[in-house]
């Protein structure tokens, strides 16, 4: 750009403030743009495996930051249908996706499963509750079972199935401490706070020495996570791309790092 002529100090200062316009602006001197930002909003149970990923994704994509957003499936979805930005979206379950979908809140075709997971049964560490089926939760003295909301929580709601099929729902929905996500759920159990609860197998992992697995519940349908293009993303190549990425073989071997397993179905739902 050529300046006007100005005595030298004016020049120096319209060249200062030019540059902070720029800043701002997000562009460099020279008109290069700043890196491009990823909104990726996944289910609270994809954290640490989520961040591995995404500084993957980046290190093959350079000039991308992925920016994350953790939290329970419904609350998310509802985020973006509301118009918060996000290009990503990843459930913990099919009911949340749907949801999106049918409220045209992700682009249907690019829905895809990308992870399974297992439901278990935690307790305290120190705990000497050790039950053979879901119907011991019934004992009286087991006073607080937590678990995800089946509301707005993937894994209460398959922990809420899994206990209708036991016939124990009734019993156990009374003594039920409502968490706002799994992780929740899983804090509860390993502060003492609760006698038993509900998480995926893969959270429970995290706390070995505060939490133990007691058993795996068998749940109606399979635990699959799907994630899809949300529909206003503002980079919609760059998060089809991110999809690909983590359902390629290189995507999957991060998430079997942290013990999720490989879809059910690696086509879309």
């Amino acid at each position: 750009m050529l300046l006007p002529h100005l005595p030298h100090r004016s020049r120096h200062w319209l060249q200062c403030a030019l540059l902070g316009a720029s800043a701002l602006l997000g562009l460099a001197p020279g008109g290069a743009h700043a890196d491009e930002e990823l909104v990726v909003s996944a289910a609270a149970s994809l954290t640490q495996a989520f961040k591995t990923v995404s500084t993957a994704f980046e290190q093959h994509h350079p000039g991308t930051h992925v920016l994350l957003n953790f939290g329970a499936s419904d609350v998310l979805m509802q985020q973006i249908v509301k118009g918060a930005p996000a290009d990503v979206f990843a459930s913990a379950d099919q009911p949340a996706m749907d949801r999106a979908v049918a409220q045209q809140a992700v682009v249907a075709d690019t829905r895809a499963n990308f992870a399974a997971n297992s439901l278990v049964l935690i307790v305290p560490a120190d705990s000497r509750f050790a039950p053979a089926t879901l119907n011991a939760l019934g004992a009286a003295d087991i006073k607080r079972v937590a678990y995800g909301d089946p509301a707005s929580v993937p894994a209460g709601r398959y922990a809420q199935g899994a206990l209708q099929a036991a016939g124990v729902w009734p019993a156990v929905s009374a003594k039920g401490v409502l968490a706002a996500n799994v992780r929740q759920s899983l804090d509860y159990v390993a502060r003492g706070e609760v006698d038993a609860g509900f998480v995926f197998g893969t959270d429970a992992a995290l706390m070995p020495q505060r939490v133990k697995v007691v058993l795996t519940v068998p749940t109606p349908t399979p635990i699959t996570y799907p994630l899809a293009q949300v529909t206003d993303s503002r980079h919609p190549t760059l998060a089809r791309a991110f999809i690909a990425f983590v359902r390629s073989p290189a995507g999957q071997t991060l998430l079997g790092q942290y013990g999720f397993k490989p879809a059910v179905t690696a086509t879309s739902h």
